[in-house]
């Protein structure tokens, strides 16, 4: 299903980017990331941040398709009563592809499917007497890749500036642990952006 949704992204591209006025921007902005699933009452949102490019292909005035690529800062933060804290630390280099409607003088709204790839995944951990550092990618904890839907909004100036806020909410499972069962759990981020269309 995942080279499915990857190989119709691409030819979707393709296709649009024959037919269409293409233009081009950066974004970046702060994250608040955490988990979902099973087990994760006692999960805090990490303040992280994420930055790329786009390509805004318009279809026509109202409707375009943006596709990005972003490296995002995701996790989680985590405390217990014995006085154990501790972030997951996780890093994807995502693509999106949002198809968006412009309702009026510059207010988009968008939505869309994101496939993201873990580029690195650590557990910093710190208790009375003891911290330290585990590898959970090298270990096989998470998942490579992460299949994941946004929803957003903002707004875009006619000088190129354009604000807006989007939430990723996770598709898979991303927990990779042996002999875990039906244990789930899920990306949640909600990021603030910044950014400029050229």
């Amino acid at each position: 299903m995942k080279k499915l949704l990857f190989i119709s992204m691409i030819g979707m591209l393709a296709l649009l980017t024959s037919c269409t006025t293409m233009r081009y921007g950066v974004k970046a902005g702060p994250t608040f990331a955490t988990l979902t699933g099973d087990d994760t009452d006692n999960l805090d949102a990490k303040i992280g941040f994420f930055f790329g490019g786009l390509a805004e292909l318009e279809v026509t005035d109202m409707f375009s398709v943006q596709p990005e690529l972003l490296f995002s800062s995701q996790g989680t933060k985590y405390s217990d009563s014995d006085g154990f804290d501790g972030k997951l630390k996780f890093n994807y280099l995502n693509l999106p592809v949002m198809a968006k409607v412009y309702v009026s003088d510059g207010f988009f709204f968008e939505a869309g499917p994101q496939l993201g790839y873990l580029l690195s995944a650590k557990d910093e951990y710190e208790s009375p007497g003891l911290s330290g550092e585990d590898d959970l990618k090298d270990e096989g904890f998470v998942k490579d890749i992460d299949v994941g839907a946004n929803i957003g909004l903002g707004y875009q100036l006619d000088s190129g500036l354009n604000i807006g806020a989007r939430y990723n909410f996770g598709l898979t499972n991303i927990n990779d642990l042996e002999d875990s069962g039906d244990f789930s759990i899920k990306n949640s981020v909600i990021s603030l952006l910044v950014g400029f269309r050229f």
